[in-house]
């Protein structure tokens, strides 16, 4: 029973060797895997998120949405007043929006006027010939 003997620093040693180097090698161990635990959390944090940060982050996309949306809608709308003033005759002489749109309506409803005209004629004339 020599293995089981103390020894002079208060530690029992068994055949397997001193309880209080086990203790040392477990608690060395487990510093190992925390460190280990660690570092994967932070290789996966960007993978992981709470609900909290997750409606943080769509409510920043959505904002980020929204604004870059209206400049890009300024520019849409800028564009289609360019190619409305090239469409219309005389339209790049126009200065404001309310007369390109008035002069808009007034060349929609003189092309309806010529299509109702052309059609007038196309019946006459085929009609014409019964």
């Amino acid at each position: 029973m020599a293995g089981s003997m103390p020894q002079g620093n208060g530690q029992s040693c068994s055949a397997n060797g001193c309880l209080g180097s086990k203790v040392v090698e477990v608690q060395a161990a487990k510093r190992r895997w925390q460190g280990k635990k660690q570092r994967m959390a932070r290789k996966y944090a960007r993978h992981v998120r709470s609900k909290k940060d997750s409606a943080r982050i769509l409510m920043m996309k959505k904002t980020a949405r929204l604004g870059r949306s209206r400049k890009h809608a300024n520019n849409g709308i800028g564009k289609r007043v360019r190619t409305l003033k090239k469409l219309i005759p005389n339209g790049e002489s126009i200065g404001n929006l309310d007369g390109l749109f008035r002069e808009t309506a007034y060349y929609i409803l003189s092309l309806q006027m010529r299509v109702t005209v052309m059609q007038t004629v196309v019946n006459v004339l085929t009609n014409s010939d019964e």
